[in-house]
């Protein structure tokens, strides 16, 4: 095989042993690697850059920061989209990182892509379907899942081609970052019961080293997106930004779950999602103020359909825009301000307050005569009928059948 190939490159050691692999064993001349700024560390970006530099690649780095925050983690929040228990992140990630990969080969030509998935994970369905969605005649290669590699097997390859690689056989955390998240896996962080190390935690302070100060914080949203902290307008991701260090400071935001992935297995994983933490606790307070009842039942089995497309990054498939146009509809109503509290881990809503409120003092106050409370008598007495009705039922015809 001859020609070019695309390498999704996070510049990790599955990605960065893709290189010389695409080269000596799959036999493409030119390997173009391409870096989605998505919200990473810049020393992350910049390491990428350097390392597709020495292993002498042709590399692209896309900055994706507001679009992935505006398009990817704002329609997440709309939908309160979470999967068993934490924010979703690396997944709402990885359709934007295929699809500019996509844009990256159509730019240069290419029709052949790879990626560093395991068999084992998520993402290897998740960037597959973004990138044959996109280029149905997609030639993609997996060569950790073809190849049936292990981590132990990688590092040692890596060491073997001087591929430039921070894992080693005592510290082999894998980990993926972007605005809404960040993940820790791997090494003994896979077995349930070991007590994660300190050490793999770089966003948020533990609840002993967190401030002794609890810190009040107003988070004001427009129709369902937050556009300002504390009365400060921001953009997309300067507002997830500053909040992840708000919240990190004071605790914030660190999930430990027992993960169902989508071939069954179950995985331990550890999460990082400050900001995500926060924005999801004040949507659900200012959804809960100006949506009906039964708007907010309806829109929790809306938003659980969505957060399973979402999980398995099926982007683009038509039931998600069926979903989003009821999610969309009800978020022209989600305006308004949450008072938070935040302290020692815990985030707590303190008040909120919204044009579209369906909330009256008058009505709802013990001290109120405004709503006349005789009026309740009759629906009071009509309340539960049938199931009294069949209670009455059932004591009939269980006295007939004993008097027989």
């Amino acid at each position: 095989m001859s020609g070019k190939v695309v390498l999704v490159y996070s510049g990790g050691l599955d990605t960065s042993i893709c290189i010389p692999m695409m080269k000596e064993e799959y036999g493409y001349t030119e390997v173009i690697t391409v870096t989605v700024d998505v919200g990473q560390p810049q020393a992350d970006i910049d390491q990428a850059e350097e390392k597709a530099k020495i292993m002498k690649t042709t590399h692209f780095t896309v900055d994706a920061k507001e679009e992935f925050t505006r398009d990817f983690c704002f329609a997440s929040l709309k939908a309160n989209g979470e999967y068993q228990g934490y924010p979703m992140s690396t997944s709402i990630a990885r359709p934007i990182i295929a699809k500019k990969a996509v844009e990256i080969a159509k730019k240069v030509g290419a029709t052949a892509f790879a990626h560093g998935c395991t068999g084992k994970g998520n993402d290897q369905y998740r960037i597959e379907y973004t990138i044959r969605a996109m280029m149905p005649d997609a030639v993609i290669h997996a060569p950790i899942r073809e190849k049936n590699l292990t981590r132990t097997w990688e590092i040692e390859y890596a060491q073997k081609h001087g591929v430039p690689i921070q894992q080693s056989l005592n510290k082999i955390w894998s980990i993926d970052e972007n605005l809404w998240g960040r993940s820790i896996e791997g090494g003994r962080l896979e077995e349930p019961n070991f007590a994660p190390p300190e050490e793999i935690f770089m966003w948020t302070k533990s609840q002993e080293n967190a401030s002794n100060t609890r810190q009040a914080l107003t988070v004001s949203f427009e129709k369902g997106v937050p556009v300002a902290l504390n009365g400060e307008k921001m953009g997309p991701s300067k507002l997830v930004i500053a909040l992840n260090k708000i919240a990190g400071d004071n605790g914030i935001g660190r999930i430990d779950v027992m993960e169902d992935r989508m071939l069954g297995l179950k995985v331990r994983e550890n999460y990082e999602c400050p900001a995500s933490t926060v924005l999801l606790k004040a949507h659900g307070a200012i959804e809960a103020l100006v949506l009906t009842r039964d708007e907010l039942r309806f829109k929790k089995t809306i938003d659980q359909e969505w957060s399973k497309l979402a999980y398995e990054g099926l982007w683009w498939d038509p039931f998600k825009d069926d979903l989003e146009a009821f999610i969309n509809k009800t978020q022209e109503r989600v305006t308004g301000d949450v008072r938070l509290s935040l302290y020692k881990g815990a985030v707590t809503v303190t008040g909120r307050e919204s044009k579209w409120a369906l909330y009256s003092e008058d009505l709802a106050s013990f001290d109120t005569t405004t709503f006349d409370q005789r009026e309740s008598t009759g629906s009071v007495k009509m309340f539960g009928l049938q199931a009294r009705m069949f209670l009455s039922l059932q004591e009939k015809l269980a006295t007939e059948k004993t008097s027989k």
